[in-house]
């Protein structure tokens, strides 16, 4: 890892304002050679899920370096901030359930402290952006190979906060599983696993708990499987169940939303 040129964001920041530009900013100043890759800006303003999700299903595919990720509800308050080390690179941001995912896409936690050395930090450390002030000087650090330790002190990898795990229920005809995403195109991805789709038959109908009526839904491999307008049920780039309409938006079809659950059956 040592002097490794390459580091990822990814928040809720969006692009209307001069929050990301700051944070490039700082990461320029300490470390002008390494190279940004900005994952996105547009995860949905503190939803830690929906951000610790795309962060786990885009690192595998970067350049190992260090990844921060800001989606920080808790900024200012007694939430720490940390810094993970991984076989596959380094992890910085917001100890409220983000990174942990991530972490393991990469193969584990083998270390991580709390950033608490001042020297690494800004000198005026803002209450409410830590992403300039913390998270990005951290980063630019270890990017130049700074050692771990020096960031601030050892905490115990157990003890790092994790998300409640998404519901997914197996039976006899089917499953139940809880909405994980929805993507820039309508996508549902849910929380399944790709095996559960294996006893499935070819067609299969998708509901809602609760008095709607089950939809009719084909299995397929890709979205042309299903036909104009129709829905689908298939393996996704993330190797996860998700239903896409051929043509259309599975969101608006299906009314759902992350968190909700949804049951594909034979």
């Amino acid at each position: 890892m040592s002097g490794t040129p390459w580091i990822s964001l990814t928040t809720d920041y969006g692009l209307t304002d001069g929050f990301v530009a700051a944070c490039h900013g700082v990461i320029a100043r300490i470390a002008p050679a390494a190279r940004v890759i900005d994952v996105t800006h547009l995860v949905p303003p503190a939803d830690v899920r929906r951000g610790a999700a795309v962060l786990a299903q885009t690192v595998p595919y970067l350049p190992v370096g260090v990844h921060v990720a800001v989606v920080d509800p808790g900024v200012g308050t007694a939430r720490r901030g940390v810094a993970l080390a991984t076989p596959g690179g380094l992890l910085v941001g917001p100890d409220n359930g983000l990174l942990p995912d991530a972490a393991a896409a990469l193969g584990g936690v083998t270390a991580a402290v709390e950033l608490t050395e001042p020297r690494w930090l800004a000198t005026r450390v803002s209450g409410t952006f830590h992403g300039r002030d913390v998270f990005a000087p951290v980063a630019a650090r270890l990017a130049l190979g700074a050692p771990l330790a020096g960031a601030g002190p050892a905490v115990d990898p157990d003890g790092l906060v994790r998300l409640p795990p998404p519901v997914v229920a197996r039976d006899a005809e089917g499953f139940t599983a809880e909405v994980l995403t929805v993507d820039h195109f309508g996508n549902v991805q849910l929380a399944a696993p790709a095996e559960v789709l294996g006893p499935l038959p070819a067609a299969v109908r998708v509901s809602s708990p609760g008095p709607g009526p089950a939809r009719a839904a084909v299995r397929g491999r890709t979205f042309g499987d299903a036909p104009e307008g129709g829905l689908v049920v298939y393996v996704d780039s993330a190797d996860l169940v998700a239903v896409a309409v051929n043509g259309g938006r599975a969101v608006d079809v299906l009314g759902v939303s992350p968190g909700d659950l949804l049951r594909v059956a034979g």
